[in-house]
């Protein structure tokens, strides 16, 4: 069966251009020209990925993210013409799973939708993950501290995944990226230290002084193999 596709985007040309080649390249291609024609196809159908653009008429791309990220967890890349981190970085912290900025080749888009997919497949394996009161599961991709349930977006419990794994370890900053499965992902170091900023908020802990999520200054990140 076809991976279904949702693309939601204004300029028609794009849409059709975009279309017929990931049709070509095996994928089912639903298109919704404005945020509220893509919010109720989401109602009424089951997608595997969302391509939203960013720039829209009515709600724009990331009203539609919030919206959508309220009820589910469908894997969405988001299209846009401002290539700035700053619009990368406010995407992903609304949960978006990658950004591509305009213009890209179909070829690119393509490659990265593959990409999003292979990830979403892999959590269907059942390892857990520990590190004292903390618990990741990697299937239902939830993570639990203390018993309390986490509200991390995908990046964040991507990168908590790879500092948790080599708890105890260093991990580079600008190596966090790969180790967290995210390569292909369009953000630098800033952006990061943004998400494990925000990491350090919802474990709770200490900003001055973190225990749980350690800055190696000049190098990395490295998760308390000791953290309580």
């Amino acid at each position: 069966m076809k991976p279904r596709l949702l693309l939601v985007d204004d300029d028609e040309k794009l849409r059709s251009v975009l279309t017929e080649y990931l049709g070509h390249n095996g994928f089912e291609v639903e298109e919704a020209r404005d945020g509220a024609v893509a919010l109720a196809k989401l109602e009424r159908d089951a997608f595997d990925v969302v391509l939203l653009d960013v720039m829209m008429p009515g709600d724009d791309g990331l009203t539609v993210l919030g919206k959508l990220r309220r009820t589910r967890n469908i894997p969405v890349i988001m299209l846009t013409a401002k290539g700035d981190e700053t619009d990368r970085v406010v995407g992903l912290e609304l949960g978006a799973d990658d950004y591509v900025a305009k213009p890209f080749s179909p070829r690119e888009l393509l490659a990265r939708v593959r990409a999003v997919l292979r990830r979403s497949s892999a959590a269907t394996e059942t390892e857990i993950v520990r590190a004292g009161e903390l618990v990741l599961d990697l299937g239902q991709r939830t993570a639990e501290d203390a018993g309390t349930l986490l509200d991390l977006t995908g990046l964040e419990f991507d990168l908590l995944t790879a500092l948790v794994r080599r708890a105890g370890r260093v991990v580079p900053r600008d190596r966090l990226l790969a180790e967290a499965g995210r390569s292909d992902t369009l953000v630098g170091e800033r952006t990061v230290d943004v998400h494990v900023s925000h990491l350090r908020n919802k474990l709770g802990d200490d900003p001055k002084n973190p225990t749980r999520i350690k800055t190696v200054r000049g190098v990395g990140y490295v998760f308390a193999r000791g953290e309580p």
